[in-house]
């Protein structure tokens, strides 16, 4: 099966994935011992999670992209040298200058790429696929590194329960490359900017707040006609599909999503019950876990979808490398 695009353009594929999780597992028990008003049945009854994974106090954003970025680039048989340009998805960087994608590309060796970031909070990594996938096929670039990458743990109030039993640090990667026979196919994306301010950070002295009901409704109602344009666009029929990978937002949004894509054959992607919600990172690294564990098969196509502050979307059916 073949990905569609406009004939006579060229194509790009994915070569390999790679992700990154730090070693702190947080339980819900643990965040109950630390004086947060909940416990683990609340927990995994209202957003599915039972643990996730925070940094390290010394462990930066950037070193979870670095890490995620590394074994990508292994795992595709590329070397640095063979990299032009590195993307980096986060809404999590510390500073804005300089951005990360620099900061990465050299620690990873590669060598004068274009390097930039993109913000597009849990939508990211899906933003930053198209921006390589377009990049190739204009010549503009043509071996891309994408990474989503976030370390959300110093943004978030500890004793806000309706954030810090969500989020959670961790990166994913991938590397990108031109191809004959597209395997990434169209992007179908947006915004919302009327409720941009359901999900917010007032300014560097504040925490991530984020109005989970408002979000919950917007993502189960509005969302699941993207992914089967996504699909109707990359001439793939959501039966066809071997997995379906949205942003690791909430196990009901997910599994509501699912379910109005009517996708029987699909492998879902669960990753937030032992990842929680890594934002940018969350795809490419329930992706890669998917692959190392044997979910899914290589050469079958997959739908991502990425939803989340802004309120922005994204999706785009993919054919796993």
């Amino acid at each position: 099966m073949s990905i569609q695009l406009a004939a006579g353009r060229p194509g790009a594929r994915i070569m390999a994935f790679g992700h990154y999780q730090p070693d702190n597992v947080v339980t819900n028990a643990d965040l109950q011992a630390q004086g947060v008003e909940t416990n683990d049945e609340w927990i995994r009854s209202r957003v599915g999670i039972a643990e996730r994974r925070l940094a390290l106090a010394d462990e930066s954003m950037e070193d979870l992209a670095v890490a995620a970025g590394g074994k990508a680039l292994a795992a595709s048989g590329l070397v640095p040298e063979d990299i032009d340009l590195v993307i980096v998805a986060t809404c999590t960087a510390e500073t804005q200058v300089p951005n990360a994608s620099a900061t990465v590309a050299f620690r990873l060796g590669i060598k004068a790429p274009g390097a930039f970031d993109v913000n597009a909070a849990c939508a990211g990594f899906a933003y930053a696929l198209s921006a390589a996938s377009d990049a190739i096929r204009a010549g503009s670039a043509r071996n891309v590194l994408v990474i989503g990458s976030e370390k959300f743990s110093p943004w978030i109030d500890w004793t806000d329960r309706t954030t810090c039993i969500i989020f959670a640090d961790g990166a994913g990667a991938a590397v990108v490359t031109g191809a004959d026979v597209p395997e990434i196919g169209p992007v179908v994306w947006g915004s919302d900017g009327e409720n941009a301010d359901k999900i917010k950070v007032e300014d560097r002295n504040s925490f991530l707040h984020q109005d989970g009901q408002a979000v919950f409704r917007w993502a189960t109602t509005a969302l699941h006609p993207v992914a089967l344009e996504a699909c109707r666009r990359a001439g793939v029929a959501p039966s066809e599909l071997a997995a379906f990978v949205p942003h690791q937002a909430n196990l009901r949004i997910i599994r509501g999503i699912a379910k109005k894509l009517n996708a029987p054959n699909a492998v879902i992607a669960e990753d937030i019950v032992n990842a929680g919600n890594t934002s940018a990172a969350s795809i490419p690294m329930a992706l890669s876990r998917m692959i190392e564990r044997g979910d899914i098969p290589s050469g079958e196509p997959a739908l991502i979808i990425g939803f989340g502050a802004g309120l922005t979307y994204a999706a785009q059916v993919i054919q796993i490398p």
